[in-house]
């Protein structure tokens, strides 16, 4: 019998919080469409905040790094978020005439997120951060794919979904997904369980995060 990888350890022991944030009420109304503007609109300011937060925690990711290839791979990933998420959030919010100054990215469960994730990064090592991120990104290429492909009226809404299946999207999420195996061979069952509790953690400030634009 082949051996459990850590990533499919990961995903079995956090599957009932995993299923619960791709039951979310916010992917729901997505798929059905009828997501509301003020909804979508502060979820981007929310969302907008937190990439620049995730900058700083893949920059923590590139420090801690073993190999080059890993830290090419993150510098990627930097280029990514500051050079087209960051440009997508500023194109989206002129086209929307949303001024994100007028919200306050500071309540509880937006700024818990920014800060537990942010925390994560900054005490932990190089496969804390993965697996953190692979709780965040596998989510999001999950349930996005089965957005796609639904019927999605709001144009910035369907770009948004479809940053999330793109080929450069669902290669990060594998690759931090195997990044977990490679070091998961080695790895002691303290050091496995505790990847599989920030999985866990991570995913529960997804929800509590995707919870906000709703209050």
């Amino acid at each position: 019998m082949d051996k459990e990888s850590l990533s499919d350890r990961i995903l079995r022991e956090n599957a009932i919080v995993l299923q619960t944030m791709l039951d979310h009420r916010f992917v729901k109304d997505i798929k059905s469409d009828a997501l509301s503007k003020d909804v979508f609109d502060r979820y981007l300011v929310y969302e907008g905040a937190f990439v620049e937060t995730a900058i700083s925690i893949f920059a923590y990711a590139a420090a801690t790094a073993q190999t080059m290839e890993q830290k090419r791979w993150m510098i990627a990933v930097l280029d990514a978020l500051a050079n087209e998420q960051i440009v997508y959030f500023e194109r989206t919010f002129a086209l929307r005439a949303i001024d994100s100054s007028a919200f306050d990215v500071n309540t509880p469960a937006v700024a818990a997120f920014r800060s537990g994730m942010l925390c994560i990064a900054a005490e932990g090592g190089f496969l804390d951060i993965v697996a953190a991120m692979f709780a965040a990104e596998w989510m999001y290429w999950s349930w996005s794919k089965e957005a796609s492909a639904c019927h999605i009226s709001d144009p910035m809404l369907k770009e948004w979904i479809d940053l999330h299946v793109s080929q450069g999207f669902a290669e990060q999420a594998s690759w931090l997904k195997r990044q977990l195996d490679l070091a998961g061979e080695d790895l002691s069952e303290q050091a496995c369980s505790r990847l599989s509790t920030i999985f866990g953690h991570a995913m529960q400030l997804e929800i509590d995060f995707h919870d906000a634009p709703y209050l």
